[in-house]
């Protein structure tokens, strides 16, 4: 399976399992759940911008262009970190104004259903992905730029099974429906301090290709 088709299949999961996602999160009344699909939705966004930022990678020099696109695939990367601290965000101040005003009712079975079917089936996304890593021929911004978008399906995975632990917990206890912003702030964190971590490495190796290039002018 080639690298394009693996993004464009991982792309579809998340646009699929987002839009479903969302749906059932505003039935159940779940924070946790409407996060994690606007996440799927904004992941698959972000795919999108990694198979454009590949395509220009590819791209033989031009006189507009005489050095090709090197770096797109890590601006890409970037882009993707970048909008990653921006869905943290959002959802962080969101959890967090719930838990202040309160949980309000959470309907736990189909938080449970839904989220269960999403972490396996962006488990195996992840696992699709797995197997183009690191490829010989990469670039430091190709890595960078599939590093990204594995972490960012892992993370959605390890989100989804949180989401519906928390949900089999409410199923049990309702009176434990502030577990859903409880989590969704913890999801929130976790996934801003990977992304600043990325952005720092992006930075760093944007950084290291320059220095290296005005060596070589020098």
């Amino acid at each position: 399976m080639s690298r394009i088709t693996r993004l464009v299949t991982v792309a579809l999961l998340n646009a699929a399992l987002g839009a479903g996602l969302v749906a059932v999160g505003l039935a159940a009344h779940s924070l946790g759940v409407l996060a994690a699909g606007g996440d799927y939705l904004a992941d698959a966004a972000a795919i999108g911008v990694s198979l454009l930022a590949i395509t220009l990678s590819r791209r033989p020099p031009s006189p507009g262009h005489p050095a090709g696109y090197p770096h797109a695939t890590a601006y890409a990367a970037l882009l993707n970190a970048t909008a990653l601290l921006a869905v943290a965000a959002v959802v962080g101040i969101a959890a967090g104004r719930r838990l202040v005003a309160g949980g309000g009712h959470v309907h736990g079975l189909p938080v449970l259903i839904a989220s269960g079917a999403a972490a396996l089936t962006m488990l195996g996304a992840g696992l699709i992905l797995h197997g183009d890593a690191d490829q010989e021929d990469d670039s430091e911004g190709d890595r960078a730029n599939m590093r990204a978008v594995l972490l960012d399906t892992l993370a959605d995975s390890a989100t989804a099974a949180s989401v519906a632990a928390s949900g089999a917990i409410i199923l049990a206890a309702p009176a434990l429906s502030w577990l859903d912003p409880a989590v969704a702030l913890v999801i929130a964190l976790v996934i801003g301090y990977h992304a600043a971590r990325l952005v720092r490495d992006v930075v760093r190796t944007l950084r290291g290709s320059r220095a290296h290039q005005q060596a070589r002018a020098g």
